[in-house]
Protein backbone atom coordinates (compact mmCIF):
# COMPACT_ATOMS: atom_id res chain seq x y z
CA UNK A 1 0.00 0.00 0.00
CA UNK A 2 1.56 3.15 -0.90
CA UNK A 3 2.01 5.95 1.10
CA UNK A 4 0.94 9.56 -0.13
CA UNK A 5 2.31 12.23 1.62
CA UNK A 6 -0.12 15.61 1.86
CA UNK A 7 1.23 19.41 2.02
CA UNK A 8 0.94 20.61 5.56
CA UNK A 9 -2.06 22.92 5.79
CA UNK A 10 -1.06 26.34 7.96
CA UNK A 11 -3.15 25.76 11.65
CA UNK A 12 -6.81 27.89 11.44
CA UNK A 13 -7.33 30.07 14.21
CA UNK A 14 -10.61 30.91 15.06
CA UNK A 15 -12.01 34.67 15.46
CA UNK A 16 -15.03 34.88 17.35
CA UNK A 17 -17.34 38.03 15.64
CA UNK A 18 -18.89 40.16 18.19
CA UNK A 19 -20.70 43.78 18.09
CA UNK A 20 -18.46 46.37 19.85
CA UNK A 21 -20.73 49.45 19.11
CA UNK A 22 -21.22 49.32 22.46
CA UNK A 23 -17.76 48.13 24.32
CA UNK A 24 -15.01 50.45 24.71
CA UNK A 25 -12.59 47.91 23.14
CA UNK A 26 -9.24 49.30 20.80
CA UNK A 27 -10.74 49.08 17.46
CA UNK A 28 -6.91 49.40 16.33
CA UNK A 29 -6.31 46.09 17.45
CA UNK A 30 -2.94 44.75 19.48
CA UNK A 31 -1.70 43.70 22.87
CA UNK A 32 -3.36 44.79 25.78
CA UNK A 33 -0.85 45.72 28.70
CA UNK A 34 -2.88 43.43 31.04
CA UNK A 35 -2.37 40.42 28.50
CA UNK A 36 -5.63 40.57 26.96
CA UNK A 37 -5.53 40.91 22.93
CA UNK A 38 -7.97 42.83 20.87
CA UNK A 39 -9.75 40.58 18.23
CA UNK A 40 -10.15 43.33 15.37
CA UNK A 41 -9.66 42.61 11.84
CA UNK A 42 -5.96 43.22 12.09
CA UNK A 43 -5.71 42.34 15.09
CA UNK A 44 -2.01 40.05 16.65
CA UNK A 45 -2.32 36.56 15.24
CA UNK A 46 -2.42 35.07 18.55
CA UNK A 47 -4.75 35.22 21.29
CA UNK A 48 -1.77 34.36 24.00
CA UNK A 49 1.22 36.40 22.61
CA UNK A 50 3.27 36.36 25.63
CA UNK A 51 5.68 34.54 24.45
CA UNK A 52 7.01 34.18 20.62
CA UNK A 53 9.93 31.77 19.21
CA UNK A 54 11.79 33.34 16.64
CA UNK A 55 10.22 33.62 12.80
CA UNK A 56 6.77 33.76 14.88
CA UNK A 57 4.53 36.11 13.06
CA UNK A 58 3.77 38.71 15.65
CA UNK A 59 0.68 40.94 13.68
CA UNK A 60 0.68 42.05 10.30
CA UNK A 61 -1.12 45.52 10.91
CA UNK A 62 1.10 48.07 9.02
CA UNK A 63 0.36 50.83 12.08
CA UNK A 64 2.71 49.41 14.29
CA UNK A 65 6.44 49.93 14.61
CA UNK A 66 8.49 47.10 14.93
CA UNK A 67 11.19 47.38 17.92
CA UNK A 68 14.12 45.30 19.26
CA UNK A 69 13.88 41.57 18.51
CA UNK A 70 11.54 41.97 15.32
CA UNK A 71 12.02 42.02 11.50
CA UNK A 72 9.71 42.38 8.76
CA UNK A 73 10.32 40.44 5.91
CA UNK A 74 10.82 41.38 2.64
CA UNK A 75 7.71 42.78 0.50
CA UNK A 76 5.46 42.29 3.45
CA UNK A 77 4.11 44.30 6.60
CA UNK A 78 4.37 41.43 8.72
CA UNK A 79 5.91 42.03 11.52
CA UNK A 80 8.21 38.70 13.09
CA UNK A 81 10.01 37.76 16.37
CA UNK A 82 13.63 37.30 15.72
CA UNK A 83 14.56 35.83 19.34
CA UNK A 84 12.56 33.71 22.11
CA UNK A 85 11.13 35.84 24.36
CA UNK A 86 8.21 38.04 25.94
CA UNK A 87 6.11 40.54 23.83
CA UNK A 88 6.17 43.83 24.67
CA UNK A 89 3.91 46.83 23.58
CA UNK A 90 4.65 50.56 23.92
CA UNK A 91 2.30 52.71 22.43
CA UNK A 92 2.27 51.90 18.40
CA UNK A 93 5.69 50.39 19.02
CA UNK A 94 6.24 46.59 19.10
CA UNK A 95 9.34 44.89 20.74
CA UNK A 96 10.27 40.87 22.11
CA UNK A 97 12.38 40.83 25.35
CA UNK A 98 14.38 37.68 25.00
CA UNK A 99 14.90 35.24 27.49
CA UNK A 100 18.08 35.43 27.68
CA UNK A 101 20.56 37.41 25.63
CA UNK A 102 23.96 39.08 26.10
CA UNK A 103 25.30 42.12 27.58
CA UNK A 104 24.65 45.68 24.98
CA UNK A 105 27.54 48.34 26.19
CA UNK A 106 26.12 51.65 27.37
CA UNK A 107 28.42 54.52 27.68
CA UNK A 108 29.17 54.92 31.40
CA UNK A 109 28.53 51.43 32.22
CA UNK A 110 30.66 49.55 35.26
CA UNK A 111 32.21 46.43 34.12
CA UNK A 112 33.82 43.56 35.07
CA UNK A 113 36.12 41.96 32.62
CA UNK A 114 38.75 39.05 31.47
CA UNK A 115 41.47 39.68 29.19
CA UNK A 116 41.69 37.58 26.39
CA UNK A 117 44.26 38.88 23.74
CA UNK A 118 47.49 41.46 24.18
CA UNK A 119 48.04 43.57 21.44
CA UNK A 120 50.15 46.52 20.28
CA UNK A 121 49.09 49.23 22.75
CA UNK A 122 46.36 47.96 23.74
CA UNK A 123 44.14 44.77 25.29
CA UNK A 124 41.05 42.41 24.46
CA UNK A 125 38.72 42.38 26.73
CA UNK A 126 36.03 39.53 27.35
CA UNK A 127 32.90 41.60 29.04
CA UNK A 128 29.84 38.72 27.98
CA UNK A 129 29.18 40.85 24.87
CA UNK A 130 28.85 40.33 21.26
CA UNK A 131 32.29 41.33 20.67
CA UNK A 132 35.58 41.80 22.86
CA UNK A 133 35.84 45.24 24.42
CA UNK A 134 38.72 47.36 23.56
CA UNK A 135 41.56 48.58 26.88
CA UNK A 136 43.79 50.94 25.29
CA UNK A 137 47.55 51.88 26.44
CA UNK A 138 46.87 55.47 27.07
CA UNK A 139 43.34 54.36 29.03
CA UNK A 140 45.31 53.17 32.08
CA UNK A 141 46.91 54.55 35.21
CA UNK A 142 50.80 54.26 34.89
CA UNK A 143 51.78 52.54 38.59
CA UNK A 144 53.18 55.83 40.84
CA UNK A 145 50.66 58.06 38.86
CA UNK A 146 52.86 59.04 36.48
CA UNK A 147 51.20 61.11 34.12
CA UNK A 148 53.18 61.25 30.52
CA UNK A 149 52.61 60.14 27.09
CA UNK A 150 53.37 56.37 26.37
CA UNK A 151 56.29 55.44 24.90
CA UNK A 152 57.92 51.88 23.11
CA UNK A 153 58.96 50.71 26.70
CA UNK A 154 55.60 50.95 27.94
CA UNK A 155 55.18 49.14 24.86
CA UNK A 156 57.32 46.18 25.64
CA UNK A 157 56.29 45.91 29.65
CA UNK A 158 52.70 45.91 28.30
CA UNK A 159 52.07 42.26 29.90
CA UNK A 160 53.34 44.00 33.76
CA UNK A 161 50.01 45.93 33.59
CA UNK A 162 47.68 42.89 32.20
CA UNK A 163 48.05 39.68 30.98
CA UNK A 164 45.97 36.84 29.40
CA UNK A 165 43.65 35.86 32.12
CA UNK A 166 43.46 38.96 34.43
CA UNK A 167 40.42 40.41 35.68
CA UNK A 168 40.03 43.49 35.30
CA UNK A 169 37.09 46.24 36.54
CA UNK A 170 36.42 49.08 33.90
CA UNK A 171 34.00 51.40 32.66
CA UNK A 172 33.24 51.49 29.27
CA UNK A 173 34.19 55.10 28.14
CA UNK A 174 32.80 54.97 23.85
CA UNK A 175 31.33 53.03 21.92
CA UNK A 176 32.19 52.23 18.25
CA UNK A 177 30.67 52.27 14.94
CA UNK A 178 30.54 48.17 15.16
CA UNK A 179 29.23 48.07 18.91
CA UNK A 180 32.50 47.81 20.38
CA UNK A 181 33.33 49.12 23.43
CA UNK A 182 36.54 50.97 24.80
CA UNK A 183 36.95 50.99 28.30
CA UNK A 184 39.16 52.95 30.58
CA UNK A 185 41.14 52.73 34.38
CA UNK A 186 41.58 55.65 35.01
CA UNK A 187 40.47 55.85 38.79
CA UNK A 188 41.39 54.49 41.97
CA UNK A 189 38.32 52.59 41.76
CA UNK A 190 39.42 50.35 38.68
CA UNK A 191 42.17 48.40 37.97
CA UNK A 192 43.27 44.83 37.67
CA UNK A 193 41.42 42.03 40.61
CA UNK A 194 42.87 40.09 43.14
CA UNK A 195 42.14 38.33 46.56
CA UNK A 196 38.35 37.64 45.98
CA UNK A 197 36.03 34.99 43.82
CA UNK A 198 34.76 35.74 40.62
CA UNK A 199 31.16 34.84 39.71
CA UNK A 200 29.09 35.07 36.28
CA UNK A 201 25.20 35.68 35.60
CA UNK A 202 25.32 36.36 31.91
CA UNK A 203 22.82 35.61 29.93
CA UNK A 204 19.81 35.50 32.75
CA UNK A 205 16.63 36.70 32.12
CA UNK A 206 12.89 36.77 33.66
CA UNK A 207 13.57 39.88 35.56
CA UNK A 208 16.55 38.25 37.69
CA UNK A 209 20.41 39.20 37.21
CA UNK A 210 22.33 42.57 37.87
CA UNK A 211 20.68 45.81 37.72
CA UNK A 212 22.01 49.45 36.90
CA UNK A 213 22.30 51.28 40.30
CA UNK A 214 23.64 54.02 41.86
CA UNK A 215 26.30 52.17 43.76
CA UNK A 216 28.02 49.13 41.34
CA UNK A 217 31.07 48.91 44.00
CA UNK A 218 30.30 49.11 47.97
CA UNK A 219 32.32 47.50 51.39
CA UNK A 220 30.33 45.05 53.30
CA UNK A 221 30.76 44.79 56.75
CA UNK A 222 30.74 41.16 57.80
CA UNK A 223 31.26 38.64 60.67
CA UNK A 224 35.04 38.23 59.69
CA UNK A 225 35.98 41.70 58.32
CA UNK A 226 35.27 43.79 55.41
CA UNK A 227 34.08 42.41 52.21
CA UNK A 228 34.37 44.34 48.58
CA UNK A 229 31.72 43.76 46.10
CA UNK A 230 31.66 44.59 42.28
CA UNK A 231 28.70 44.10 40.51
CA UNK A 232 29.42 44.72 36.55
CA UNK A 233 26.30 45.88 34.96
CA UNK A 234 27.35 42.89 32.27
CA UNK A 235 26.37 40.01 34.14
CA UNK A 236 30.54 39.57 35.69
CA UNK A 237 30.72 39.59 39.82
CA UNK A 238 33.87 39.95 41.68
CA UNK A 239 34.05 39.65 45.60
CA UNK A 240 36.96 39.94 47.11
CA UNK A 241 38.54 40.98 50.56
CA UNK A 242 39.05 44.34 51.78
CA UNK A 243 42.30 46.14 51.49
CA UNK A 244 42.89 48.85 53.27
CA UNK A 245 44.30 52.08 51.30
CA UNK A 246 46.71 54.34 52.39
CA UNK A 247 45.70 57.03 55.04
CA UNK A 248 45.22 60.52 54.16
CA UNK A 249 48.17 61.40 56.84
CA UNK A 250 50.87 59.07 55.40
CA UNK A 251 49.55 60.56 51.69
CA UNK A 252 50.08 64.29 53.23
CA UNK A 253 53.74 63.38 55.46
CA UNK A 254 54.94 61.69 52.15
CA UNK A 255 53.78 64.88 49.57
CA UNK A 256 51.77 63.51 47.31
CA UNK A 257 48.15 65.41 47.02
CA UNK A 258 47.26 64.80 43.55
CA UNK A 259 44.46 61.73 42.79
CA UNK A 260 46.39 60.56 40.28
CA UNK A 261 49.77 60.24 42.73
CA UNK A 262 48.04 58.33 44.60
CA UNK A 263 47.77 55.44 42.63
CA UNK A 264 49.84 52.90 44.45
CA UNK A 265 53.35 51.22 42.72
CA UNK A 266 51.65 47.74 43.07
CA UNK A 267 48.45 48.19 41.89
CA UNK A 268 49.01 45.58 38.57
CA UNK A 269 50.55 42.99 41.18
CA UNK A 270 49.29 39.59 40.45
CA UNK A 271 50.09 37.92 43.93
CA UNK A 272 47.31 37.58 46.39
CA UNK A 273 47.11 38.53 49.87
CA UNK A 274 46.76 36.16 52.98
CA UNK A 275 43.08 35.82 53.14
CA UNK A 276 41.57 33.97 56.78
CA UNK A 277 39.74 30.51 56.26
CA UNK A 278 36.64 33.00 58.32
CA UNK A 279 37.14 36.14 55.40
CA UNK A 280 37.05 32.84 52.40
CA UNK A 281 34.11 31.73 54.52
CA UNK A 282 31.77 34.86 54.18
CA UNK A 283 33.20 35.73 50.57
CA UNK A 284 31.39 31.90 49.55
CA UNK A 285 28.42 33.23 51.63
CA UNK A 286 27.90 36.40 49.37
CA UNK A 287 28.49 34.30 46.71
CA UNK A 288 25.44 31.68 47.41
CA UNK A 289 23.34 34.73 48.22
CA UNK A 290 24.01 36.27 45.03
CA UNK A 291 23.29 32.77 43.50
CA UNK A 292 19.81 31.97 45.37
CA UNK A 293 19.08 35.78 44.02
CA UNK A 294 19.41 34.37 40.68
CA UNK A 295 18.09 31.67 40.86
CA UNK A 296 14.81 33.13 42.64
CA UNK A 297 14.32 36.21 39.73
CA UNK A 298 15.38 38.42 42.26
CA UNK A 299 17.05 41.64 41.10
CA UNK A 300 20.74 41.72 42.06
CA UNK A 301 21.88 45.35 43.59
CA UNK A 302 23.45 46.48 46.51
CA UNK A 303 20.22 46.40 48.86
CA UNK A 304 19.37 43.20 47.62
CA UNK A 305 22.41 41.72 48.49
CA UNK A 306 23.32 42.90 51.97
CA UNK A 307 19.69 41.82 53.17
CA UNK A 308 20.45 38.80 51.81
CA UNK A 309 23.53 38.47 53.83
CA UNK A 310 21.59 39.47 56.90
CA UNK A 311 18.67 37.03 56.39
CA UNK A 312 21.56 34.14 55.38
CA UNK A 313 23.22 35.27 58.79
CA UNK A 314 20.16 34.62 60.53
CA UNK A 315 19.48 31.67 59.46
CA UNK A 316 23.65 29.95 59.54
CA UNK A 317 22.77 31.07 63.35
CA UNK A 318 19.78 28.77 63.61
CA UNK A 319 21.90 25.77 62.47
CA UNK A 320 24.10 23.91 64.51
CA UNK A 321 26.60 23.58 61.72
CA UNK A 322 26.59 27.17 60.73
CA UNK A 323 26.25 26.06 56.38
CA UNK A 324 26.41 28.54 53.73
CA UNK A 325 24.45 26.45 51.61
CA UNK A 326 21.43 28.54 50.18
CA UNK A 327 20.08 25.83 47.54
CA UNK A 328 17.24 24.28 47.42
CA UNK A 329 14.28 24.76 50.21
CA UNK A 330 16.86 27.28 51.54
CA UNK A 331 17.23 29.92 48.98
CA UNK A 332 13.79 29.40 48.64
CA UNK A 333 12.80 30.87 52.17
CA UNK A 334 15.36 33.11 51.72
CA UNK A 335 13.95 34.74 48.53
CA UNK A 336 10.23 34.72 50.16
CA UNK A 337 11.99 36.73 53.24
CA UNK A 338 13.24 39.52 51.27
CA UNK A 339 10.05 39.55 49.37
CA UNK A 340 8.14 39.92 52.23
CA UNK A 341 10.23 42.82 53.75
Amino acid sequence: MGITILQPKPASYHVESRDDSGSDTDSDGGIDLDGDVSMSSKALRHADIDLVTPGELITDDAQWMRGHGTYVPAGTTNITSSVAGTVTKTNKLISVRPLRARYTPEIGDLVVGRITEVQARRWRVDVASSQLAILQLSAINLPGGIQRKRTETDELQIRSFFAEGDLVVAEVQTLHGDGAAALHTRSLRYGKLRNGIFLSLTGVGGGGGVVRAKRQIWTMETKAGKIDVVLGVNGYIWICKHIESESAADLASSGLHRLDEMVSLNMYSSQNDHIEVSMMREIARIRCVIVALVENGLRVDEEMVCRGYEFAVEMANEDMEDSIYLGGERGERLAEALRDR
